[in-house]
């Protein structure tokens, strides 16, 4: 079985600046809730279907397939909820890939980066534009996101 182990955490974007231009993703949500996540995300040139079950801390199981895109196209169309956009720039900092999310549309405003761990307890080294960890705050998954856009918050911050 295949795990994510993933950690999140907020951007100063006064401090992070893209060093490229990324790649632009859309991402929609087929199933939701009662688990598993079901969700199609287009990225670049490719798509993938990605089934995500139950959170443990900040592992959960996760499946994913690339799929032909236009079948993707097709699949956004049964989106139980709206799709999230984004921009991601991705690099290596200290031996770690780092995925840093520009949110856009609905979301706009929404810096967020993230590491993928091989365990939940491995040390990284931070980045000195990470501000808070928001890994276990359910408002900053993308399905949440997709049902309550960051521009609908009512204080824009965690």
């Amino acid at each position: 079985m295949a795990f994510e182990i993933e950690r999140k955490f907020l951007v100063d974007t006064s401090k992070w600046v893209p060093a490229d231009t990324g790649t632009k993703l859309i991402q929609a949500y087929l199933g939701l809730d009662p688990l598993p996540v079901v969700r199609i995300r287009i990225s670049g040139e490719k798509a993938f279907l990605t089934i995500k079950g139950p959170s443990r801390t900040i592992s959960r199981p996760e499946f994913e397939y690339e799929v032909p895109v236009e079948d993707a196209y097709e699949l956004l169309k049964l989106a139980i909820s709206e799709p999230v956009e984004k921009t991601r720039h991705k690099f290596q900092y200290e031996g770690f890939l780092w995925e840093v999310d520009v949110f856009s549309g609905k979301n706009k405003g929404l810096v967020m980066a993230e590491i993928e761990l091989n365990s939940e307890n491995q040390n990284f080294k931070r980045p000195d534009w990470l501000l808070q960890e928001v890994s276990g705050d359910e408002r900053f998954y993308n399905s949440y996101l997709s049902e309550h856009p960051f521009q609908e918050w009512n204080d824009h911050m965690a």
